[in-house]
């Protein structure tokens, strides 16, 4: 079957970007859906960013508003920060995908529904009382009425395939029709379907006859009067592929791994939103990367321990409750003075709380989390792609200080992707570590410039040491109880990590070096305070903006940065987190941009608040 679209003779609409959800229950295959639409755009040449919105129920009611799957992508023939404010487009498979995502579609957006799914108990399930598209409720926005679920039955007539089989393939039908709608190329996707069912012929049979059926639907049927197009973004000249956070963290982690010219322990119990982070690094053993799933989350990071003092690059992977678990370890890593990567993929809490949505919650936990004087270093990435050279530069603070490192990123970053420029592996950092080689001259603890012990390899002859968590005498590593030793090794634990300090880049500023409002963030804030910084830029408002990547410490020019500006604005997926530490540090008079609804920050969330503060009413 020829898959080349044929040409359309309806009217082609150029613009500049768009946004488009898709929902529908848990079972209709929404982030498959999205998946293969953002491939498709990136292949197109468009800039892009995404936002996957899953349930938290492991299996919800079919139909119910808990059940409901997202997908948002914003792409662009322009520099794309954010997943959109809001979507141009809402493709609805049922009552409860509609119900839960209407409130957030433009007045005037396009609202495409399958009417075959608004049967009497599905409006019921959802908890509708009256029929949306019946009722008049939904008079804002242009309603595209198609009966999926039919039109996907009548292009698989014939084939032998179940009811159940049939309904499942509605949504490559709607994927097709998106396809036409945006001019994305569709081959990638039938390949892909190819590949994925080749075992299955029917079902690859069936998912290919929807795609083009649906693409073939939308070219001929008259509501839709046009298409369009959306040219291609000027990036820069290089190899690009898609990636999510999560995807980028684990192969920051092989490259580091290789940087250091060490063998790579990942020592993780799976957990919502940082588990893809151990399918992806289980698949590269030919890298030397081991991958070890632990029966629960104290395992995980005391093998992790036991790899770093065997001489590995250890990392644990885990989200806010299981550093919750992992805390005590943390501080006998802490205390024995080994490199550790403890990567915390943020999600809505305490407790179990929201699993499925993200928070920037967890700063305090990592900067305080612990017993005892226990300072770490911290570091944060801005964008699913920064996640690499992120996880590179915690491993590499590990590995020169001989510490743990914290690594926040979070569900939005983890499972969000965007093109990402593959690096000239030749400017990587050295993270390569000169073990002891003389042991008359040993000492556990003997301390170099940096205040940094020496990491001898168990099983070197003459270099046997013990370690452990009880306070250690400086120099020799035997256990101590002296009051005044253990003074001296706090405080040169803590001078360890502001050491780092000396590591850490000229600040780089959004535009002004001094004005009226500064914006300052921290994770996956980035693209909504950039796009914000620049609308207030172009319109002549004296705003710029920083974005801290190192957390502890903190840049060694912020403080100065600070004194440049009238009033500084401190946006987070918390109750103030960075705030509260910036205040105390610099003691100045911020003002805090507080959400914590498991959602990240609109642009004009953010507009807003600024605005009100050049207007002097905060």
């Amino acid at each position: 079957m020829d898959t080349t679209a044929t040409k359309s003779k309806k009217q082609v609409k150029e613009i500049d970007a768009v946004t488009i959800r898709f929902a529908g229950d848990s079972g209709d295959g929404i982030q498959l859906t999205g998946g293969q639409f953002t491939t498709s755009t990136a292949l197109a040449g468009n800039d892009l960013s995404t936002l996957p919105d899953f349930p938290a129920e492991i299996r919800a009611p079919a139909g119910t508003l808990p059940g409901v799957s997202g997908f948002q992508i914003h792409f662009s023939s322009r520099d794309v920060l954010t997943p959109g404010d809001a979507p141009n487009v809402l493709v609805a498979m049922n009552p409860a995908a509609l119900r839960a995502n209407i409130k957030d579609l433009e007045t005037g957006g396009t609202l495409i529904v399958n009417t075959d799914a608004f049967t009497a108990n599905n409006l019921q399930k959802a908890g509708a009382a009256t029929n949306p598209l019946e009722d008049g409720s939904l008079s804002a926005y242009r309603v595209i009425q198609i009966p999926l679920t039919t039109l996907t039955d009548n292009a698989l007539k014939g084939m032998n395939m179940s009811r159940t089989q049939v309904d499942r393939c509605k949504n490559f039908f709607a994927l097709g029709l998106m396809y036409w709608l945006y001019e994305r190329p569709i081959e990638n996707t039938m390949a892909w379907i190819e590949k994925k069912f080749k075992k299955v012929p029917d079902i690859m049979e069936a998912n290919r006859k929807a795609l083009l059926a649906g693409h073939a639907y939308a070219e001929t049927v008259e509501v839709f009067e046009h298409h369009y197009r959306v040219k291609k973004a000027p990036i820069t000249p290089g190899r690009y592929r898609n990636i999510t956070g999560n995807a980028a963290t684990a192969l920051g982690l092989i490259a580091a791994g290789k940087l250091a010219d060490k063998p790579v322990f990942y020592g993780s119990y799976p957990i919502t939103p940082a588990s893809d982070i151990l399918h992806e690094l289980s698949a590269h053993k030919e890298f030397g990367v081991r991958a070890f799933q632990a029966e629960d989350e104290i395992a995980a990071i005391g093998a992790a321990i036991g790899a770093a003092f065997g001489g590995h690059l250890a990392v644990t992977g885990t989200s806010g409750p299981g550093v919750c678990l992992k805390s005590e370890a943390i501080n006998l890593a802490l205390m024995m003075e080994l490199p550790l990567v403890i990567v915390n993929i943020q999600r809505g809490g305490p407790s179990t709380g929201l699993p499925t949505k993200t928070e920037q919650s967890d700063l305090l936990q990592a900067m305080y989390g612990r017993n005892g004087e226990s300072p770490v270093a911290i570091v944060a990435p801005a964008t699913p792609g920064e996640c690499f050279p992120l996880a590179i530069e915690a491993c590499r603070i590990a590995l020169k200080y001989m510490m743990p490192v914290f690594f926040l990123s979070d569900g939005y970053l983890g499972n969000g992707s965007e093109p990402w420029r593959l690096p000239d592996t030749s400017k990587l950092p050295d993270l390569k570590v000169k073990h002891p080689a003389d042991p008359k001259e040993y000492k556990p603890y003997k301390r170099d410039a940096n205040l940094v012990r020496p990491w001898a390899l168990p099983g070197t002859p003459g270099f046997e040491h013990r370690l452990g968590g009880i306070e250690k005498q400086d120099g020799t590593g035997n256990v101590s109880y002296d009051p005044d030793n253990h003074e001296n090794m706090v405080r040169i634990r803590a001078q360890k990590v502001a050491n780092v300090a000396k590591d850490i880049p000229p600040t780089e500023i959004l535009g002004e070096k001094k004005g009226k409002v500064l914006i300052v963030g921290w994770g996956s804030t980035y693209g909504a305070i950039t796009a914000a910084t620049r609308e207030f830029q172009a319109a002549g408002k004296p705003v710029s903006s920083v974005h801290l990547r190192h957390l502890n410490p903190f840049p060694p020019d912020l403080g100065e940065i600070f004194r440049s500006f009238e009033r500084v604005v401190v946006p987070e997926m918390n109750l103030g987190q960075l705030n509260v530490l910036l205040r105390s540090k610099y003691l100045v008079p911020t003002v805090a941009l507080n959400k914590v609804k498991g959602q990240p920050f609109k642009i004009s969330e953010i507009r807003n608040k600024v605005q009100a503060v050049l207007d002097g009413k905060e």
